[in-house]
């Protein structure tokens, strides 16, 4: 049974890095050991290291990128990663990267839920189905947007992502994903991500799991910029939680996954590549509970954008366009007088692809939009609250605040044009009537009326 979650509980900060055992705060140059003594004193690569282990350093960026956008970890291991048989090719998929198959288009296309296997034969990569996206790794720009049921953990397999970072948002069902790095225990209302290269397996508590992935081609995800807003609020800093060191070592017949260059590669690996027995740096998997958003609105009038809701963002090379946003809708007060509260009508020059994660949206209070579902919004195509919607925040009483509970919608929002793949446009899934929760809104223009 998977455990259900309100998305206006979250849990205490003791809660999370005491108990649990994480590390805190987004970016920190971490130092982390699972025996005492592992991490070498003062150097990165001694002659020998303690306890007979490898050292070895991931890269996530170039060696020479500015210091405060580097990211590195050195890692001090059983074996070096290095150790595994060839790749050969992994027939093709629903996991992958080709965004041409199909003509882009301005439609607006909305999707019912995933249905989640009952086989006890779906692991969580075999469970990922592309939906959409644009770029690619070789070009180090653009996104991958998929979504993933399962219902199966990991059983004698491991994966990596060489062509961008994974941010992972479960819908139902907690995962507890096992990196070279330490784990993370993560339940719908929380996100991981991993970085790009590292190494994990992951772990059905719940047995079954459902939810979206962003595969981030562009730079790595960082928090946005505050701007005027000041030091504080949207994301903060020490509530993303890094795992501590921890090992595993195993020997016998595994497989490693590798994603590189859109496509699926095998090889044959004898032992357990989770045996990194310490690291530092802060090239590293993490967690954040989204119910720790803090959220900024207007207390005067008027609905400001919906930037102000960005959790992380991937910067692009054009100032003020981000490669990848990923913003969420999490509960809230609404108190602007003599304003339309609801999302407006909108066109957008950027693409957005959304996400339910629990409760309703308040723009699609018709229906439609569920929890697991998705919606896609491409370049300049009209979108906004759908009749039902729209009537009653027109017609309700704005000198009395508005509390939204018990939701939490989220979004990818790219610089590009989305291109849904072939899968995803010929998906039971697809509502062919979408469009129609636009029909039945009504015309009040009337040139005598003020």
């Amino acid at each position: 049974m998977s455990q259900k979650v309100s998305a206006m509980e979250p849990k205490t900060h003791a809660d999370t890095a005491e108990t649990e055992g994480y590390q805190s705060g987004f970016g920190n140059e971490f130092a982390t050991e699972a025996l005492p003594g592992v991490l070498p004193t003062g150097r990165n690569s001694p002659q020998k290291v303690p306890y007979g282990l490898y050292a070895e350093q991931i890269s996530g960026t170039a060696f020479t990128a500015p210091r405060h956008a580097n990211r590195r970890s050195w890692l001090y291991r059983i074996r070096p990663a290095a150790m595994h048989k060839p790749f050969k090719p992994l027939p093709a998929g629903r996991f992958h990267n080709d965004f041409d198959q199909q003509a882009a288009t301005p439609n607006q296309l909305r999707w019912s839920p995933l249905s989640i296997p009952q086989q006890n034969a779906t692991d969580f990569i075999a469970g990922i189905t592309t939906m959409a996206g644009n770029g690619s790794p070789a070009t180090q720009a653009g996104v991958g947007i998929h979504m993933y049921a399962a219902d199966r953990a990991m059983q004698g397999r491991f994966f990596y992502d060489a062509d961008g970072e994974l941010l992972i948002v479960p819908q139902q069902g907690r995962l507890r994903i096992a990196t070279e790095l330490g784990v993370l225990d993560v339940m719908p209302l929380e996100i991981a991500v991993i970085p790009r290269g590292i190494r994990f397996r992951v772990e059905l508590p719940d047995g079954t799991a459902r939810g979206y992935v962003a595969e981030n081609f562009g730079a790595a995800l960082r928090l946005p910029e505050l701007g005027p807003i000041g030091s504080n609020a949207l994301a903060n800093a020490r509530d993303f939680l890094y795992p501590k060191a921890a090992y595993e070592d195993v020997e016998g017949k595994f497989e490693l996954v590798a994603k590189f260059q859109g496509k699926l590669w095998s090889a044959e690996i004898d032992h357990s590549p989770l045996d990194v027995v310490g690291w530092h740096g802060n090239h590293a998997p993490y967690k954040y509970d989204l119910r720790r958003f803090n959220t900024i609105g207007s207390i005067s009038y008027d609905h400001p954008d919906p930037s102000i809701f960005t959790v992380l963002t991937s910067l692009s090379d054009t100032p003020g366009t981000a490669n990848m946003d990923f913003v969420v809708f999490p509960p809230r007060w609404l108190v602007a007088e003599d304003t339309f509260r609801p999302p407006w009508f909108h066109r957008n020059v950027a693409s957005e692809f959304m996400g339910l994660i629990t409760g309703v949206y308040d723009a699609k209070e018709g229906g439609g939009f569920v929890p697991g579902g998705a919606s896609l919004h491409n370049c300049m195509s009209g979108h906004g609250p759908d009749a039902g919607s729209y009537e009653k925040a027109v017609s309700g009483d704005t000198s009395k605040p508005l509390h939204i509970v018990d939701t939490m919608a989220f979004m990818f929002e790219t610089r590009a044009v989305i291109r849904p793949t072939k899968h995803a446009l010929e998906a039971k899934e697809l509502q062919g009537d979408y469009y129609e929760c636009w029909q039945g809104i009504k015309k009040h223009f009337d040139p005598k009326r003020r």
